[in-house]
């Protein structure tokens, strides 16, 4: 699981730019595994880079910066992970959410720290540049989303109870109505709905795993207890 830089680009200065910036990533990844997010230094970052503070400043602008592009990185390295799963398992539906949840729970379980910082407690002071995270950030909930809309569109969701459309509140329903135009999406509100459930139900079962929520000697095989949580959710979505 490498870092990336974004924008990558091709001349001898900008590709040993970008070399450093992705060195920049990974000790940036180490500090934040033995330190956390909140107490991320860019003068740390300089002194195991091996150049003067001063200097790391050209390339990355402040410690917000440099969260930043650790948000990136992990994002894009879930979404790596996520992709190649789901193109593993073949044109099965729910074969193919299964292999999403699983990557999203393996990578939490191998990178808790990262994990913790794109789905943890906000960083203090810190706030997300819309502009670079956005994109990264919805590659999880983007493939999700595509997996219901094939699987609407083939005719794999059971449809579910007419009286799921009347029991939309207002305001829920015009968001809803906004989402699906903005994604061209066929799938109705109440599919969308349950497609919102899975994904909150998907990582905050992750989260209380990584995060050590369920208690030490509460669960003694967690993956069975998440195999279990999928089956749930393979209903919950209609996916026959």
């Amino acid at each position: 699981m490498g870092g990336r830089v974004e924008g990558m680009t091709g001349t001898p200065r900008e590709r040993a730019r970008e070399q450093t910036i992705t060195e920049i990533i990974r000790i940036g990844r180490e500090h934040l595994a033995a330190e956390g997010a909140a107490a991320l230094s860019l003068r740390a970052v300089a002194r195991d880079l091996g150049v003067v503070s001063s200097a790391v400043y050209r390339y990355v602008k402040n410690r917000d910066d440099l969260l930043t592009l650790l948000v990136v990185d992990a994002y894009n390295d879930l979404g790596d992970e996520v992709d190649e799963a789901v193109v593993s398992a073949g044109a099965d539906f729910i074969g193919q959410y299964k292999a999403l949840a699983r990557a999203v729970r393996g990578w939490g379980i191998c990178e808790p720290s990262r994990y913790a910082l794109l789905f943890g407690s906000p960083v203090p002071g810190y706030r997300a540049p819309a502009e670079r995270t956005t994109g990264p950030g919805t590659r999880v909930i983007r493939a999700l989303v595509d997996i219901v809309e094939a699987a609407y569109r083939a005719g794999k969701i059971v449809p579910g109870e007419q009286r799921e459309q009347g029991a939309l509140q207002p305001v829920l329903a015009d968001d809803l109505a906004r989402i699906r135009a903005e994604l061209d999406l066929s799938a109705p509100e109440p599919v969308v709905v349950r497609g919102v459930m899975v994904w909150s139900a998907l990582f905050g079962a992750v989260s209380f795993e990584v995060f050590g929520q369920y208690g030490e000697n509460t669960f003694t095989d967690p993956a069975g207890l998440f195999e279990q949580h999928l089956e749930f959710h393979v209903r919950l979505l209609g996916l026959e």
